[in-house]
């Protein structure tokens, strides 16, 4: 089988999006376009700013043909765990060729992912505790590679082209440069495409109700349904639910969350109470160790309550979930179901709902579900664009 392949967050959906997908369509010509897009949690540890639903229908209105949701297990991880999954995926729904935005399109993107594969990249090489391991990571490459890629979007490339190293059958990769803002520095809107996170800044602090503001970086459809949209979730909403959790928790439990280590239940528990808000909160358990984006994923596996078990147990069957599809989609799907294995979900009931990377979705999903006020899973099916 044929297809092109688009591993997206549309956190919102953006015309910068829209562009990479006519960019995908002049690459694939006649072949499907398959989207495989992060839930209602996006890579960074952050919660979307809208409904999978909703972005998935602004994707395939836009010229997508299917859209998957990545589930939980890969979509709130580091790059190169996110890359590893979606990639894996990917490869199981028969996609040919991968499509993704970079600041750099001159890199060769296949060879280096050849190349960085054959490096010792084990975390206990980086014993500079000091430093993250992603700055490590980074100088490693500076120093064996020649290559500085601090940029959020050349990092996932160079994540996809390590994992698609590790494919029995690997992607061709097409880079598409990105023109418009840089990646998740940018605070504020300057340019005619427009940084997701300029975007979401935008509509919780600075728009007051007026999206009109907004109408030369979203397609019509999507700043219709988001001028409509009553609660757009962020994490200062969700720091008192963090605060609860964290308080009302014992040590021995918070050692259980994933990629809870090296006494951090300890810090977290100390400073929780006398933080005001999530930013206050992350600047007093950051350390040169760690990130900013492994806090904010820490944090939420932490309100969720999201055990090592939990991960593992998710990934032993992965049950990506159909979000929507075109007429093409529509037949593409068929000669998917016929040549894989992987489960896909079109509608949950009763008896998927405990399979594998399902079960962990729905349960976060259901935290999601108490801030906008209506269902993720149940009883929803896909949409259908003709």
């Amino acid at each position: 089988m044929d297809a092109v392949g688009i591993i997206a967050e549309y956190n919102p959906f953006h015309s910068g999006h829209e562009f990479l997908l006519n960019q995908a369509r002049l690459i694939s010509q006649n072949k499907p376009i398959v989207v495989l897009m992060s839930g209602n949690y996006v890579q960074r540890g952050q919660i979307s700013i809208c409904d999978k639903w909703s972005r998935a229908k602004s994707a395939l209105l836009s010229g997508a043909d299917l859209v998957f949701e990545l589930p939980f297990s890969y979509a709130v991880q580091p790059a190169d765990i996110f890359a590893y999954g979606s990639m894996k995926i990917l490869e199981q729904l028969g996609v040919s060729d991968l499509v993704f935005g970079v600041e750099d399109d001159q890199i060769d993107y296949m060879n280096l992912g050849v190349k960085i594969s054959k490096l010792a990249q084990s975390s206990h090489i980086f014993k500079d505790y000091t430093q993250t391991y992603s700055t490590q990571y980074n100088q490693m490459l500076i120093e064996q590679i020649g290559y500085d890629l601090t940029q959020p979007n050349i990092t996932l490339a160079v994540a996809y082209a390590v994992a698609n190293c590790s494919l029995s059958r690997p992607l061709r990769l097409h880079a598409i440069k990105r023109f418009g803002s840089g990646g998740h520095n940018d605070k504020y809107i300057q340019d005619i495409v427009a940084s997701a996170t300029a975007i979401r800044r935008q509509i919780l602090y600075e728009l007051n109700g007026d999206f009109s503001k907004l109408e030369n970086y979203l397609p019509k459809e999507e700043l219709l349904w988001l001028s409509k949209q009553a609660v757009f979730p962020n994490w200062e909403m969700m720091f008192p639910f963090l605060k609860y959790r964290l308080e009302s928790t014992n040590i021995n439990h918070l050692q259980s969350i994933y990629q809870m280590s090296e006494g951090l239940e300890y810090k977290m528990k100390a400073e929780i109470h006398q933080s005001h808000n999530f930013e206050d909160f992350l600047h007093k358990i950051k350390s040169k160790r760690y990130t900013y984006a492994r806090l904010r994923r820490l944090c939420l596996y932490t309100l969720l309550d999201i055990t090592c078990d939990d991960i593992e147990e998710a990934n032993q069957i992965i049950t990506p979930m159909l979000l929507g599809y075109s007429l093409r989609g529509r037949k593409y799907l068929k000669k998917i179901r016929k040549s894989t294995n992987l489960p896909i979900i079109s509608k949950v009931d009763k008896k998927n709902s405990e399979i594998g990377s399902l079960r962990l979705q729905i349960k976060v999903d259901r935290f999601f579900e108490q801030l906008i006020g209506y269902d993720q899973n149940f009883g929803r099916k896909p949409f259908e664009v003709r």
